[in-house]
């Protein structure tokens, strides 16, 4: 069989990662396509009976702002409010006002709201669950809110770079009629409308370790915002309550507090300005919404009840239904705030709008109002479908067929969309007709204008219901063409993987007798690919997808149990000269395996992960309920026990002390700092962070990568060479001739203990890093999942020919994904730490913050992949050498071939068959909410992957380079000596 050279399996290896790349990314441009928008802003044709010729802009020329607010006013017919209080209350889940399944909300929360459950009690108030659409982050919120459309799934990749919204939206329309702004609090508004604000005072939404100055930057203009008249549209943006739950959960110590101010807030605008308006005054509408809610540990993102259950309450409409006074389940959309808002102001309804004009909400206004909002919002929700369904063209007048010569009558609605649409539709203006008819003679019934408003309705909530589910037209070649470059990619490196292998075992084969039977596949060997088909075979399903956490856990505990299977059916017994040596190293691998099995038990009960059984007790929750001293004890103890495991395992290279004393004192300095800051400065982690607390992290951050780059650069150049005159007992299964001239000719040893203590750096390292920014309660994990790389590595290096390289390498690439959900991770967007992103932060910064959120949500896979630098020091592959064919690059290849590929070939594969599964569930039910953060989590993944293998390699062959090139020279002085 032909063999690879070194620069060959590179470059096939570079062009498979290049490949997938590319297929990734033209996958991912044709599959999350930004949702195409209807160009134009909505005017005067709003309040026109939708033609033909109606799906463009008619202009009204260049009226003035009060000749187009009279305009509008008169053909709408509604006279409107005069200014607009919209505050937005980031984070508030709507069940903390309203309750949840027709109970009030509990007591605390109650008293922590006493002024605005009043409003609601007495029918001042008006309060509804506003369901918000996936992603729940706020910038896609926000635009729901004022355009009324739902944005494309990768608004959530837009919400930390906000772009300014060019869509039809209220703010839009509010100005064209002459209004005044004003904005105060999330920049993230005057990011989207710029230069629309004449004041504003806009504080950073991504800085969550601030929960009070935040809010107070709001607070401090409100008096004189109130006092002024200068104004229609006051904003003000609340994110004080979001920093608090994403620090400390929905029940953290300053939630009530929170609460609390928020409704001082309600009572003084009311107070204030609504309560005392009269007939006479200018009147106002307060307007209290969510963006999103949150999940029980205070985070979003996801499409859980908890974080879609957000709030639209107004005040300042007289309600005169109980009902909705009550505690009943008023559920609505948030997209219906938009046309609502709209309607009530008498402005036309933004052109790609797919919201429904809220029940109740119109309550007093008169019946004729009432019909007439109705019926402006089924316009424009007709007017969007004629632009998206064809079959909707007037020339052909499908609707002309429903129209009856008995007179107006209700018909039954079913066939196709487009005629069932139309029947609808006709349905509502056809009663509506008759009934102006009627109330001109006055000789309506209360039944007639509650059977044309239920039409409406069914119209309006049949329209948006399609136009929200709408699937966007994908480009079949470009996702095509994506799905085919991945799957060649894959095929690449499954191709490589299994040549470098066959190589191997062919070497083996021909050079020990000792190795007949290794090439036969073992039941450990068939499991790990076993591992891969089931994991494929569960992306089919949503539910799975939720609680992946359990298949990793269960899948790495069976293999586990296989290699302690097949570690005890080699015991020596029939070579009684070996007995005790056979004896001690499978006694070294059984208590390797039995520390995995432990340890990965523990790690299983940590966290209740996914999405559904979250509420379940776990290790992590009986820790926070028995208090935050006994966090903080745990997180010292496991801080010094991996202080103390990476000095232990320094300790074995006692030939080397010298450098290893240093790289060990270098080690010390940066744990004490880590421990400092845990003992010190993480006293109060739900507080502002001091100047001091960040400067001491900023330290911290300096000391690691100074201390990490350069181990990385110097330990190569001060390692001692030495060349042999004897044979070397190091490898038992070598000859005694070769491998003494391939280590004279090659730094073999050296580079061994090089990467031995460059690989541990990076681990420990990385391991104090993570104690660093992971939550207290993780202090646990992150010291159970050190140990189960150190097991590992034992393993690994007593386990000799028994045990494939490969499968090594797969298993620590299961353990790695078991890690990370044992981490708290899930496939929801809920599950990533976005108050650890800002730890030593002075300032917002996007890049920084996302890196420090990949950095966390990873720990466990990148951990686990750059452990692979120590696995390849203490695997023995010195059996594969020949003298006559070892040269640098033969050398490289048999250490970095598998390290690398395997890695890269598991990842494929899955990539690969997820993108398959994304593009059949392309029209699931649960394709944004499910199947499209999972993706977003394999893409994470896959940029994971190869930088774990990239750092691998390019720490291994500059190691290498330098080694070796330090031999050749001490090798040339000798000679010139003799």
């Amino acid at each position: 069989m032909s063999s690879l050279t070194c620069a060959k399996l590179t470059l096939f290896s570079i062009a498979g990662v290049v490949i997938q790349i590319i297929g990734l990314s033209l996958f991912v441009y044709g599959f999350f396509p930004v949702k195409p928008a209807l160009s134009g802003i909505s005017g005067t044709e709003s309040f026109r009976v939708p033609r033909c010729n109606s799906v463009h802009n008619e202009s009204e020329g260049d009226l003035p702002p009060d000749q187009l607010k009279a305009l509008y006013e008169e053909l709408s017919g509604i006279h409107p409010f005069d200014r607009l209080i919209l505050m937005v209350i980031d984070g508030l889940p709507a069940e903390f006002v309203l309750g949840k399944d027709h109970q009030p909300p509990p007591k605390a929360l109650m008293e922590a709201m006493p002024y605005t459950q009043s409003l609601l009690a007495n029918g001042v108030a008006i309060g509804y669950h506003a369901k918000a659409a996936p992603p729940t982050v706020t910038m896609p919120r926000l635009k729901a809110m004022v355009s009324g459309a739902i944005g494309g799934f990768l608004d959530l990749a837009f919400n930390f770079n906000t772009q300014a919204l060019l869509d039809d939206n209220l703010l839009g329309q509010f100005f064209s009629v002459g209004w005044k702004m004003v904005m105060l609090g999330d920049e993230t508004w005057l990011k989207l409308f710029p230069r629309l604000f004449m004041r504003h005072d806009g504080v950073s939404s991504f800085f969550v370790k601030d929960t009070v100055q935040v809010d107070h930057n709001v607070s401090r203009h409100l008096g004189d915002e109130l006092s002024r008249d200068d104004w229609h549209l006051l904003i003000l943006h609340y994110l004080g309550l979001d920093h608090v739950g994403h620090i400390g959960g929905r029940n953290s110590i300053l939630m009530a507090p929170k609460l609390l101010e928020m409704d001082e807030v309600v009572k003084m605008i009311h107070t204030s300005i609504i309560a005392n308006q009269d007939n006479g005054q200018r009147r106002t509408l307060l307007v209290v919404v969510s963006d999103h809610g949150m999940t029980d540990n205070g985070n979003h993102g996801g499409s859980s009840y908890d974080e879609t259950d957000s709030l639209a309450l107004f005040i300042g409409l007289k309600n005169h239904d109980s009902e909705h006074a009550s505690y009943a389940v008023n559920t609505v959309y948030q997209v219906d705030i938009a046309p609502t808002l709209a309607l009530i102001f008498g402005v036309p309804i933004p052109k790609n709008n797919v919201g429904v004009l809220i029940s109740g909400t119109f309550d007093s206004f008169t019946d004729e109002q009432n019909l007439k909002a109705l019926e402006l919002n089924s316009w424009q929700l007709f007017r969007l479908l004629q632009a998206q369904l064809p079959g909707l063209s007037c020339e052909n007048s499908p609707c002309e067929s429903f129209i009856h010569d008995q007179g107006p009558r209700k018909s039954k609605c079913n066939g196709n969309l487009e005629n069932m649409i139309c029947c609808l539709y006709l349905n509502a203006t056809v009663l509506h007709s008759s009934w102006k008819s009627k109330n001109v003679s006055r000789s309506y019934s209360r039944a007639d204008y509650s059977s044309i408003v239920a039409a409406y309705y069914e119209f309006l909530k049949t329209a948006s219901e399609w136009l929200s589910r709408r699937v966007t037209d994908k480009p079949v070649n470009l996702l095509a063409f994506g799905v085919t470059a991945m799957l060649l990619s894959c095929l690449i490196l499954l191709c490589l993987i299994f040549h470098v292998c066959k190589e191997f075992c062919i070497r083996q084969k021909k050079n020990f007798d000792l190795v007949d039977g290794m090439c036969n596949w073992n039941l450990d060997e068939a499991f790990i690919l076993g591992v891969i088909l089931i994991v494929i075979i569960s992306m089919g399903s949503s539910s799975m997808v939720e609680e992946e956490q359990y298949i990793w856990h269960f899948l790495t505990s069976t293999l586990d149990l296989l290699l302690l299977r097949k570690t005890m059916q080699s015991l020596p017994v029939k070579k009684l000269v070996r007995l005790y040596e056979g004896t001690k190293k499978i006694g070294f691998q059984v208590f390797s395996i039995f520390v995995l099995i432990i340890s990965g038990r523990t790690l299983r009960g940590w966290h209740q992960g996914g999405v559904n059984w979250t509420h379940l007790p776990d290790i992590s929750k009986w820790l926070e309920q028995a208090g935050s001293n006994n966090v903080k004890l745990v997180q010292l103890v496991s801080c010094l026990l991996i202080i103390g495991l990476c000095f232990f395992t320094l300790s074995v290279l006692g030939s080397r002390r010298k450098f290893v004393l240093v790289v060990g004192f270098s080690f010390l300095v940066f744990g004490l700092l880590v421990l400092q800051h845990i003992m010190i400065y993480q006293e109060n982690t739900i507080v502002q962070s001091s100047s001091t607390t960040t400067l001491m992290v900023q330290i911290i951050f300096a000391v690691l990568g100074i201390t990490a780059i350069g181990t990385f650069i110097a330990l190569p150049l001060v390692m001692p060479i030495s060349i042999s005159k004897t044979h070397s007992s190091h490898d038992s299964y070598t000859s005694t001739s070769d491998p003494i001239k391939i280590q004279n000719k090659y730094p073999l040893v050296e580079l061994k203990a090089s990467l031995y203590v460059i690989g541990w750096t990076y681990i420990c390292y990385w391991c104090l890093l993570q104690l660093l920014l992971q939550q207290p309660v993780n202090a646990v994990p992150i010291l159970l999942i050190l140990v189960q790389i150190l097991a590992s590595m034992t393993y690994s290096s007593y386990s000799g020919l028994h045990q494939k390289q490969w499968v090594e390498i797969a298993a620590l690439y299961y353990l790695g994904m078991a890690g990370h959900f044992a981490l708290g991770n899930s496939n929801t967007l809920a599950t990533i730490d976005v108050a650890g992103a800002f730890i030593g932060m002075s300032s917002h910064s996007t890049l920084l913050s996302g890196i420090l959120m990949f950095i966390i949500t990873y720990a466990s896979p990148i951990l686990f992949l750059i452990s692979m630098v120590m696995y390849i020091s203490v695997k023995d592959t010195t059996y594969l050498l020949i003298s006559q064919s070892a040269d640098s690059g033969y050398l490289l290849k048999i250490m970095l071939a598998l390290p690398c590929l395997v890695p890269l070939g598991v990842n494929s594969i899955l990539l690969t068959a997820y993108t398959i599964v994304l593009l059949l569930m392309r029209n699931h039910l649960f394709v944004w909410s499910v199947f499209s953060p999972k993706y977003l989590y394999v893409c994470a993944t896959t940029v994971c992957v190869y930088i774990g293998v990239s750092s691998v390699a390019l720490t291994v062959i500059y190691s290498y380079l330098v080694l070796a090139f330090r031999k050749r020279m001490l090798c040339s002085s000798n000679t010139d000596a003799r």
